[in-house]
């Protein structure tokens, strides 16, 4: 089949397959590990089956995806080295190791497969005969200029290349001068590009055009001092996309001639064009010096009960405690919520129970369990006996029952009672309850005056007025909050055609549900804090926490603790991670303790 291209005969970007003949550390790199070198022959075009695929110009990119991938967009990486290699194409890529996305790409194997759009964007303009040129690049910026620089004859050309620690990606570079800055001084000269490119010595050098990619500040730099110099500068930009070929606008940047797609109408942009804004925000840090020889203190406290650090496992994903006990410490946790408890044993639902989703499981549990009694007199003490502290979750079917389960319980040593009001799994009680303000607030009345233990009210999602509810139960006697609960979902059977959940409606809970559950946690805080700091109460975050980064979010939002879930059931050391990953972000930011950066996003 003909190559497609457009009407100056270029190629147009494709879809396509690749295999991984090489991917291994980039040496030189700094720390070891943050960049790999990734090597690729894309073999054909999955969106017309043609073998004869196309080859990138230096300056292009293209969106790449494990296709054994858990991550939902590819990543655009620029290419560094590019070569024609029979009817396929063969490509080199420089990856830095910053998210989940970049690291599934480190970590690929040879023969693995990744899935390749492109080649995508506009390409450095190429020199005239008489230009005098200077080329720059910064961190993992070097490797497209790199890979331009590779195509011009050697010695035509200087080049800098600038890092925080350590260099790499000049493998191809014949740079009559080539000079090397780093922050620390572990190669070349210490400091960054200003200490070896100023306006003064680009006119000096006689330059004419600068070509460069780097960290936005380094580009900003530049674009001063070529203006200054009156020098013609060629900048390659990034912006987070999703589509690559122009379709979506979500990497739009400001320019002199309006906004410009840095995938269609860039990377590379005229340097005068470029708008730079300033950052709106500093980075944050703590007390402590960041990375010094500190112990974070990562205990908190809600409703006058203390835990050791902010990680709950949540109701009905944890059994008792003693479930998981084999699979791992589970006294590294701060607490463990018990199953929805109910007056009397229950069942739970007939039917399917489970279905997975994508980033998701829909659950139809129904609140099976053994009921108060036998719970106070077989599973408690186990509880009790671990170092986490209890919280008993208790639902009902009715107000009488919530009130003589509350009664039982508050005879016990259980330290906190976390009312389920939001359960979407059972006909009567449950969510029915939690859905408006006035039936939130009867039921925390009548439980808070049946028992005196701290009592946490569980709210769902799924109510039309999720503030007023929260203001109703802080004004009935509730001490704090959990939210939020699942969210009402179904799913139906493709072969017979009819919803797969005996009650049709179930519980949907994940990581797709984490942003959703991010914002109403960030929109209830933020309303308590319009209270006097004497009537607020504190609010516990839930709803698709998977990793320390998630908790992190949660905390800042204002978060008093959170709780893990549906994480459990996919990583089973996912809360410990989440512990431990929590204490080094405090390390590495000098956070002493959790309140210096709980609710610093209001």
């Amino acid at each position: 089949m003909n190559k497609v291209t457009d009407c100056k005969g270029e190629p147009l970007p494709v879809f396509g397959k690749g295999v991984v003949t090489y991917c291994d550390v980039e040496q030189g790199a700094a720390p070891f590990g943050s960049v790999w070198n990734l090597k690729l022959l894309m073999l054909v075009d999955l969106s017309t089956g043609s073998t004869d695929v196309p080859v990138p110009a230096a300056g292009q990119f293209y969106l790449l995806r494990s296709a054994k991938s858990g991550v939902l967009l590819g990543r655009p990486i620029s290419i560094y080295m590019a070569r024609k290699a029979g009817e396929a194409a063969y490509l080199e890529f420089l990856i830095l190791k910053k998210g989940k996305g970049t690291e599934e790409l480190c970590f690929l194997e040879k023969n693995d497969e990744v899935e390749l759009i492109g080649p995508l964007g506009n390409t450095f303009l190429q020199p005239k005969t008489d230009d005098k040129i200077c080329i720059v690049g910064g961190g993992i910026g070097v490797a497209p200029v790199a890979g331009f620089a590779s195509g011009l004859p050697a010695k035509s050309y200087d080049f800098f290349a600038c890092f925080k620690s350590g260099s790499y990606g000049l493998d191809y570079v014949a740079a009559n001068e080539l000079t090397i800055t780093t922050d620390d001084g572990s190669a070349g000269i210490k400091g960054m590009l200003p200490t070896a490119l100023t306006a003064e010595t680009l006119k000096k050098k006689g330059y004419t055009v600068v070509y460069a990619c780097g960290p936005t500040p380094m580009l900003a730099y530049l674009q001063k001092i070529c203006a200054e110099a009156g020098v013609q500068a060629y900048l390659s930009m990034e912006n987070r996309m999703a589509c690559g070929v122009g379709a979506c606008l979500g990497c739009t940047i400001t320019t002199s001639e309006g906004n410009k797609r840095c995938c269609k109408d860039g990377p590379v942009f005229r340097g005068e064009i470029l708008q730079f804004e300033k950052p709106k925000f500093k980075p944050i840090f703590g007390t402590e010096k960041p990375d010094s020889d500190f112990d974070p203190d990562l205990s908190v406290e809600v409703a006058g009960v203390k835990f050791e650090n902010p990680v709950i496992a949540a109701s009905g994903t944890f059994g008792y405690g003693s479930e998981y006990s084999s699979i791992f410490d589970v006294n590294k946790l701060g607490g463990i919520c018990s199953k929805g408890l109910t007056l009397q044993a229950r069942p739970g639902n007939t039917g399917t129970r489970l279905v997975e989703t994508p980033s998701g499981l829909i659950n139809s549990i129904g609140l099976e369990n053994p009921g108060i009694e036998h719970f106070i007199k077989h599973e408690l003490p186990g509880m009790l006996a671990l170092k986490p502290v209890t919280i008993a979750n208790l639902s009902g079917s009715s107000l009488e029952t919530y009130v003589e389960g509350a009664k039982l319980l508050d005879q016990t040593d259980v330290p906190m009672i976390e009312l389920n009001i939001s359960c979407p799994n059972v006909k009567a009680g449950g969510m029915g309850f939690g859905m408006a303000p006035e039936t939130a607030a009867s039921v925390t009345k009548a439980v808070r005056e049946a028992t005196k233990k701290p009592l946490m009210v569980k709210l769902t999602p799924n109510a039309p007025d999720l503030i007023g509810i929260a203001m109703a139960v802080r004004e009935a006697g509730a001490d704090a909050l959990s939210l939020v609960n699942t969210f009402q979902a179904m799913s139906i059977d493709l072969n017979t055609g009819r919803p797969v959940f005996d009650n049709i409606r179930a519980g949907f809970s994940g990581p797709a549900v984490k942003p959703i559950a991010l914002r109403m946690v960030y929109d209830v805080v933020q309303a308590m804090n319009k209270l006097p700091e004497s009537e607020r109460i504190p609010v516990v975050g839930l709803g698709g926490i998977s990793t320390w980064q998630d908790a992190v979010e949660f905390l800042m939002a204002g978060a008093a603790a959170i709780q893990v879930g549906t994480a459990t059931f996919s990583n089973p050391n996912a809360m410990i991670q989440i512990v431990e990953g929590l204490k080094l972000y405090m390390k590495s930011k000098g956070f002493k303790s959790i309140a210096e950066f709980r609710g610093i996003a209001q």
